[in-house]
């Protein structure tokens, strides 16, 4: 199959959006994405870009990306986060996720980063093989913490009393 790897553009954030929501669908989330098309065009490529994005096209049609930004490790330095790496069920199998993800770790090491991380959900098992063959290290004694908007709202009301 021929494939295409390239940096996303603005022109491409409602197929992006459209795969957001699908990975969200298959972590059984599908109620929890809030972002919009206009919010990721911003952000991706306003005046303060929060991410960067790489997407996999088949036939003028996005059909993976990996979404990634920067990060800052006091141990370490730069640090670059995958946030988020799909591929659309039918096309999985072919080789374009480890593309997707070669073109991160590429783009990591052009950028002299001294790490790469993500997160994985523990039941994902395929996920979890590919990571751990491509080099990864499953770390078992951290947690992710997080605080959605509603913590943060409540975390600073309450600072006000």
């Amino acid at each position: 199959m021929n494939f295409l790897i390239r940096k996303a553009n603005q022109d491409d954030m409602q197929e992006v959006l459209s795969l957001i929501k699908e990975l969200a669908l298959f972590e059984k989330e599908p109620d929890e994405v809030e972002v919009s098309r206009e919010e990721l065009i911003s952000d991706g490529f306003g005046d303060e870009k929060s991410f960067c994005c790489f997407v996999a096209e088949v036939e003028s049609k996005i059909i993976g990306m990996a979404l990634f930004y920067p990060r800052y490790s006091t141990w370490k330095g730069k640090v670059l986060h995958l946030e988020d790496l799909i591929v659309s069920e039918k096309f999985r199998g072919k080789g374009i996720g480890y593309a997707l993800f070669s073109k991160f770790i590429n783009y990591a090491h052009k950028k002299k980063v001294r790490r790469v991380q993500w997160v994985v959900l523990d039941w994902n098992a395929s996920a979890i093989k590919f990571y751990k063959r491509s080099g990864g290290e499953i770390l078992d004694d951290w947690r992710v913490t997080i605080m959605n908007r509603n913590s943060i709202k409540k975390f600073i009301d309450s600072e006000s009393i």
